[in-house]
């Protein structure tokens, strides 16, 4: 019996749609991790890129649980001596809802050259309205 070993050129991504009005934010993110990374196929290879492709809708309603609203803080650093920034969650829901999500999803997936491709396929939205209707994609719960 061998091995089976997925093919770049013979993986068939599929579209997917998550609604994550009222989700946990963590929750939300390791199924979306999941699904870009290929782990919800039988064909799952590390080393290749079998994910799918993830729309999230409704960013701005994400939940987090417990006081992590006040709490919790995103670090930027300008590359210039003490240009170092910290924004909460809050001023981030207020101003770019869409980088919560994409920077939970972005921890979760690995440390290596694939994970930035990976991350391409994650579109988030912070409304309901998107603009991968064409793409019919497949309305999944998380």
């Amino acid at each position: 019996m061998k091995t089976f070993q997925a093919k770049k050129e013979a993986v068939q991504p599929k579209w997917y749609l998550i609604d994550a009005e009222g989700q946990v934010l963590g929750r939300l993110a390791v199924k979306a991790a999941n699904i870009i990374r290929g782990r919800n196929k039988a064909s799952y290879t590390p080393h290749v890129d079998t994910g799918d492709f993830l729309v999230i809708i409704n960013a701005e309603k994400v939940v987090l649980t417990g006081k992590k609203e006040e709490q919790n803080k995103y670090m930027f650093f300008s590359g210039f001596v003490g240009g170092e920034s910290r924004r909460s969650v809050k001023l981030m829901r207020e101003k770019n809802p869409q980088f919560i999500i994409t920077h939970a999803v972005k921890g979760m997936l690995p440390k290596n050259r694939i994970a930035a491709d990976m991350l391409t396929k994650l579109r988030v939205f912070a409304g309901a309205q998107h603009t991968h209707e064409a793409q019919n994609p497949i309305k999944i719960s998380a």
